[in-house]
């Protein structure tokens, strides 16, 4: 049957608005609030990364989007309906939220079979989406042997079981190799391709960076960024511009001014912010100061990541080594 048809446990989407919405989203456990009046909403077309620091609140909102916990006040909608009104779940929302959530003694393919059977899905779609997931050697195998690798892609594979319209995976490149996060990249771009709603997390800023073009950061519970990648990266603040030359010392003492900050990198090169590398030449060679190396260094999601959340690190490490006094 065509996609939408009697019988297949979908309904047709005709003028539905593929997409999450949040609205005032709150959560506490006893007199601990875990998520705090959040609004934002994750559209198709695009991978929208979902960031913030341990403890900000991703697990518990993602949670909330799956329909796995009630919000204590506020709404999420998927795709128009709470997450729970779906009468075809795994048609609308594919979600990752713990690769080890499957009975160990259960094959791969039995594991995705008995979702199948449960949702109106057709046997061959189990084979379908195993050979997409890269599980054909493995599928006969118990999942409590999986390597943790195997099992994010088991656990990727019964997200997109149903051929969801919304996906939701939390670290998804968890415990995969280079061809594993080379294909969760490709896959993720082909899902947002497609016109699905994807939005993912992880602490890995490089991924995010390489996946997403849309980011939603929250910290403590509450939303801090509701913005593009590039946007995102831009309130870090201006480039730094590296620099190597024959005296260090005299031309750092050249360059520094009220508006211009020179430090110095742990190999020794000097950081400017402050001024173009055309003017940091100038000023060298004005000095008779012969430049070995310089070079622009843009900010990165890491560094715009810090910065922005550095207030709302619930659990921060404190120094292994503290200077003697």
């Amino acid at each position: 049957r065509r996609p939408g048809a009697p019988g297949t446990g979908r309904r047709p989407r005709g003028s539905v608005v593929v997409m999450i919405e949040i609205h005032a989203l709150t959560k506490r456990y006893g007199t601990t609030t875990a998520v705090s009046d959040l609004t934002f909403t994750v559209r198709p077309g695009t991978v929208t990364g979902f960031l913030g620091p341990n403890g900000a609140g991703k697990s518990t909102t993602m949670r909330m989007i799956l329909g796995l916990d009630e919000p204590t006040s506020g709404s999420v909608t998927v795709n128009g309906r709470p997450p729970r009104a779906h009468a075809a779940p795994l048609h609308e929302l594919g979600g990752l939220l713990d690769p080890r959530a499957v009975h160990p003694s259960r094959s791969a393919y039995h594991h995705l079979l008995a979702l199948a059977r449960t949702s109106g899905i057709r046997r061959a779609r189990v084979d379908e989406i195993i050979d997409m997931a890269g599980l054909r050697a493995v599928a006969g195998r118990p999942a409590g042997k999986f390597s943790l690798g195997m099992a994010q892609r088991l656990g990727i594979a019964a997200a997109l079981l149903g051929d969801p319209a919304t996906v939701v995976l939390d670290e998804p490149v968890n415990g995969l190799d280079v061809e594993g996060i080379r294909w969760i990249r490709a896959l993720l771009h082909d899902l947002a391709a497609q016109g699905k709603t994807v939005f993912v997390s992880s602490h890995l800023m490089s991924e995010i960076a390489q996946t997403a073009t849309h980011l939603i950061v929250i910290g403590r519970g509450r939303l801090i960024a509701d913005t593009g990648v590039a946007e995102f990266i831009a309130t870090a603040g201006p480039p730094s511009v590296r620099v190597r030359s024959s005296d260090q010392d005299a031309l750092a003492g050249r360059l520094r001014s009220p508006d211009v900050t020179v430090t110095r990198d742990g190999d020794g090169a000097l950081a400017v912010s402050g001024l173009s590398a055309a003017q940091i030449g100038a000023a060298a060679a004005a000095a008779g100061i012969t430049v070995l190396e310089l070079s622009a260094v843009e900010a990165s999601l890491e560094d715009a990541f810090v910065d922005l959340t550095q207030d709302a690190v619930e659990y921060r490490a404190r120094a292994a080594v503290e200077e003697k006094k």
